[in-house]
């Protein structure tokens, strides 16, 4: 009896009319971003795009407003708009503050070859080649914001921006199987070994021997690291480096050098960085 009713009431349910077809949600008539804020957005653009008939469903995926891209293929927005015009403003006002259109040379006889943000100086001293190489990217130390002292302006104070970029030493002598590298620094604090001696403004961290021509160092070799050196051995590496030229002197002059390439290339990439947003 009871296979027998629920039989007769599927039958019956099975040829009850359809209840009419409802308008569109109102949901669906609404922007996208508050779609995604009424429910979770899981469905696929496939199927947001239409039917399988190739139906377009009204409100979803729009084309993009007119005059919103150009030629180029890229979005514009006022955003972007105001973006470019404050670069130009940016650009305009550290051209004016620009120290050196050009790089300043080294003294001492050393040739300058630049490769983007890496730099290299050469020198040859009776049969000895020196090559000292670095890198200007991440050579700005961080700057701390202090309150303007009284009757000074805030912009009055505002600290010079220098490059202290580490920098390695090469000397090869005539035998090219290996050459001597030498890792310096500059470290926050300048601190002499001697209590009347000359402070030294840059410090070597480690020490190795490096197969002549390699560009990487090879892991495999012993690096000598200061920190527990004795000073004595200290003192004779940075001998070593002065009677080559690379002394207080030559430190102060790489500053200057750095700092002048790290200012040149923050330019140029604020160039490119207007052509880009502007897609020109």
């Amino acid at each position: 009896m009871l296979l027998a009713r629920a039989l007769r009431a599927a039958a019956a349910a099975a040829l009850r009319p359809l209840p009419p077809r409802l308008p569109p949600s109102p949901l669906l008539r609404r922007p996208a971003a508050l779609l995604c804020d009424a429910r979770p957005f899981t469905r696929s653009l496939w199927l947001l795009r239409g039917d399988a008939a190739g139906t377009q469903r009204p409100g979803l995926l729009r084309p993009p407003p007119a005059g919103v891209s150009c030629g180029c293929g890229g979005l514009h927005t006022e955003g972007d708009k105001a973006f470019a015009e404050f670069l130009i403003d940016e650009i305009k006002e550290e051209k004016k503050i620009q120290k050196n259109k050009s790089l300043p040379k080294m003294s001492g006889g050393w040739e300058l070859e630049v490769h983007g943000t890496e730099a290299k100086l050469l020198r040859k001293i009776a049969g000895e080649r020196i090559t000292v190489t670095f890198n200007i990217n991440n050579s700005i130390p961080p700057t701390f914001d202090e309150e303007p002292q009284e009757g000074q302006k805030a912009d009055e104070q505002e600290p010079e921006l220098t490059s202290t970029p580490n920098f390695v030493v090469e000397v090869t002598k005539d035998d090219p199987k290996q050459t001597l590298a030498l890792d310096c620094h500059y470290p926050e604090d300048e601190i002499g070994h001697g209590e009347e001696e000359e402070s030294d403004i840059f410090s070597i961290r480690e020490v190795s021997f490096q197969p002549t021509g390699e560009s990487d160092w090879k892991d495999t070799n012993y690096t000598l690291s200061t920190d527990s050196l004795d000073w004595a051995l200290y003192d004779h590496l940075m001998d070593f480096l002065a009677d080559r030229g690379v002394d207080n002197t030559f430190a102060d002059e790489l500053i200057e050098l750095s700092t002048a390439l790290e200012h040149q290339e923050y330019i140029r990439f604020l160039e490119d960085l207007k052509s880009f947003v502007k897609c020109q």
